[in-house]
């Protein structure tokens, strides 16, 4: 069974991506973005930083949103009890690999409260050549749609893949599925490690629900006012 839907106001729909190697540092972009950012993603690098649960009960403390994007994958019973544990946390998103239908079930049927799991696909740093090497026969749309519904099916709330997949991904699955995609770049690919990637106003076009984004943001000369640039589209969207 599905958790109860995630309600994301026009300013939920842009979570940021706090990829930085210490608390301090990502509680600093916190405090730079202000109210132009409400929703925020946490994930390996800061996990590596011993700060981790630091900053996600700051982030609660502030009443910003949360995503633990920590990709667990494991065996079903390890998943059950690291799902039912951060269930404990008022984290809104959290995610897990797709690729085990036993394992998603396991982690569906733990998960309680609020928070959401999303089913990894194919990460948006991949193209059809990675995945032939990994021994995978398939385009990554194809791959996608059918985690996809591999995910539904197996009680997960939604998925996070690129935007490039999100209309295909809504026909299939139809309409309280969530689609969160990352791989977001307002001004056309930049030529770094994404490379299935989106602008902003297609991926809502397309369906998706949610978007991350972090370097466009983090790197630019005012961050606060390209955030914020990103909320007028993401608004625009669903005029």
């Amino acid at each position: 069974m599905s958790a109860r839907p995630l309600q994301l106001g026009t300013r939920e729909r842009l979570i940021v991506a706090l990829d930085e190697p210490t608390g301090a540092e990502a509680l600093a972009w916190v405090d730079r973005l202000g109210d132009a950012v409400r929703f925020y993603k946490i994930g390996m690098e800061l996990l590596a930083s011993g700060d981790y649960f630091r900053v996600l009960d700051e982030l609660a403390r502030r009443d910003k949103k949360i995503f633990v994007d920590l990709k667990f994958f494991d065996i079903p019973a390890t998943i059950a009890g690291v799902i039912k544990g951060l269930s404990r946390w008022p984290v809104s998103y959290c995610t897990i690999h797709g690729w085990h239908a036993g394992m998603m079930e396991a982690a569906a049927a733990a998960r309680s409260g609020d928070m959401r799991l999303l089913a990894v696909t194919v990460l948006t740093s991949m193209d059809g050549n990675d995945l032939k090497s990994m021994g995978i026969d398939g385009e990554p749309a194809d791959i996608v749609v059918q985690r996809a519904l591999a995910a539904q099916a197996a009680g997960i709330d939604g998925v996070i893949a690129s935007g490039q997949e999100a209309g295909v991904i809504r026909a299939a699955t139809g309409p309280g599925f969530d689609i969160v995609c990352p791989g977001i770049r307002p001004d056309g690919p930049v030529g770094d490690d994404q490379k299935r990637t989106v602008g902003v106003a297609e991926a809502f076009r397309l369906g998706a629900d949610a978007i991350v984004v972090g370097r466009p943001i983090r790197q630019a000369a005012d961050p606060r006012a390209a955030a914020e640039a990103i909320q007028l589209e993401i608004a625009d969207s669903f005029k």
